[in-house]
């Protein structure tokens, strides 16, 4: 009965810390893919050698995206307050913790871009050369629909992850579900809400799983 109580009692908190987590893994998620699509076909075009191969971009740009994806989250969200401190104008709370996720998220998704482009058949991109098509066409009528179910899991895969990496940022205090089983579960060795937070991290987990899986399987053409 107590551990029901308990429950109740911090409800308002997990409501709030429910939110927190939405509002932070929607804004990095699209951001993630706004940014993360272009780049992933930029390292894949520019190692391509139908589509203009340009080796010393690539490996620049492969460099920068190796150094970011290295870097544990916790290293990169210290490493980033100043950035962040200049964009969000604090280093607390869900808005700041949004930029830290934004820049782990975008070299991940890239690179999950890019292995879901180099699975299109090469015979698919000699045709539309053959046929006249431009980069750009080739691109925007070839790749990306021939990648869109790849690109669906690859997002899936890359919002999963950010969940925990917004599990991680409560550590600076980013706000979120994380934030909550750290202050209220950790701090206050309260299992019960550390259980309850897992619980509905599970949850989340399975959702965005599912729908992920039946949004790619919908789009897949094969």
């Amino acid at each position: 009965m107590q551990i029901i109580n308990d429950i109740i009692a911090v409800i308002p908190d997990l409501n709030k810390a429910f939110f927190e987590t939405f509002y932070m893994l929607s804004i990095s998620v699209f951001l993630s893919a706004l940014l993360g699509i272009p780049l992933g076909i930029l390292l894949y075009t520019s190692q391509h050698d139908l589509l203009g191969e340009k080796p010393w971009l690539n490996r620049i740009i492969g460099f920068v995206v190796n150094v970011i994806r290295s870097t544990p989250f916790v290293i990169l969200l210290v490493a980033l307050i100043p950035f962040t401190s200049w964009i969000a104008g604090t280093i607390v709370g869900p808005k700041a913790a949004v930029v830290p996720l934004t820049v782990a998220a975008i070299p991940f998704y890239a690179r999950l871009v890019e292995g879901s482009l180099k699975e299109i058949n090469r015979g698919v991109i000699e045709a539309a050369l053959a046929m006249g098509s431009t980069l750009w066409h080739i691109i925007y009528k070839v790749l990306l629909v021939e990648a869109r179910s790849g690109l669906i899991i690859g997002l899936t895969v890359t919002t999963i992850s950010l969940l925990g990496f917004s599990a991680m940022a409560g550590i600076v205090g980013g706000g979120g579900i994380g934030d909550l089983a750290i202050r209220f579960g950790y701090y206050r060795f309260d299992n019960t809400i550390m259980f309850t937070t897992l619980v509905i991290l599970i949850v989340i987990v399975q959702l965005i799983q599912a729908i992920g899986d039946r949004l790619a399987k919908k789009l897949d053409k094969r």
